[in-house]
């Protein structure tokens, strides 16, 4: 899933196909010596406030990578995440609709997509959106597109993630994913109880100090779940 320029440096998103990591002259198409100094700081910005469970001022940060190179906002699934923190679901919805213009096999993406569509149209017009994805290998997520379109189940999900019940190393970074995506599945679903479940789980039980582990951090210190 994730673009994002040599110098934005961030935690290594993994299980996602790692950063691919570029310019900004290269997401733009063009140079742009005096844009990339400030493109660079609003990122790193951005990224910092995030993980500081501060989305809203994060989104405004990456909003300014935007404005500063907009050849690159296709790539920045960083900001979608903030603005679905932030609670601007619809900007959310539109960042995870570029986005998948330019990563079209990326369940995380579809994911994210149908929890703000949920958020500002309700869960039966976010199945009608969900978007369709073909060819994500990771584990286990095929198991969770087939839960958010409504044809799976949380029980496959973490079969899939762990099937003997003795997580390795491996299993426990898939873990750490089954139980975000399923804590973010809950949330939209309005069960605050299971959401808060699978969160800690991700957040605690399974914590990984990636990109995605982190956002399980944050979303339990946003939601006040700590303890």
């Amino acid at each position: 899933m994730p673009l994002a320029p040599a110098s934005w440096s961030m935690p290594h998103r993994h299980l996602l196909g790692g950063l691919l990591l570029m310019s900004i002259s290269v997401l733009t198409g063009e140079d742009a010596p005096g844009e990339k100094p400030n493109a660079d700081k609003f990122f790193s910005e951005g990224v910092r406030l995030f993980f500081d469970a501060q989305p809203a001022a994060s989104a405004t940060a990456f909003d300014k990578v935007i404005e500063l190179a907009p050849g690159a906002a296709p790539q920045l699934w960083q900001r979608g995440l903030s603005l679905y923190y932030a609670g601007r679901f619809a900007d959310g919805r539109a960042q995870f609709e570029l986005h998948q213009t330019v990563n079209g096999n990326d369940v995380e993406n579809a994911a994210w997509h149908f929890i703000c569509v949920v958020k500002t149209d309700g869960l039966a017009a976010a199945r009608k959106a969900f978007i369709p994805i073909a060819g994500d290998a990771r584990i286990p997520m095929r198991e969770i597109h087939a839960l958010y379109a409504g044809t799976g189940t949380a029980e496959a999900v973490l079969r899939a993630a762990d099937a003997d019940g003795q997580p390795t190393e491996a299993e426990r970074d898939q873990l750490c994913y089954a139980h975000l995506y399923l804590g973010l599945y809950y949330e939209a679903a309005g069960d605050a109880a299971l959401a808060r479940t699978h969160m800690r789980r991700a957040a605690i039980d399974y914590r990984m100090d990636h990109y995605m582990g982190k956002v399980a951090q944050v979303h339990v210190k946003l939601r006040g779940w700590q303890d």
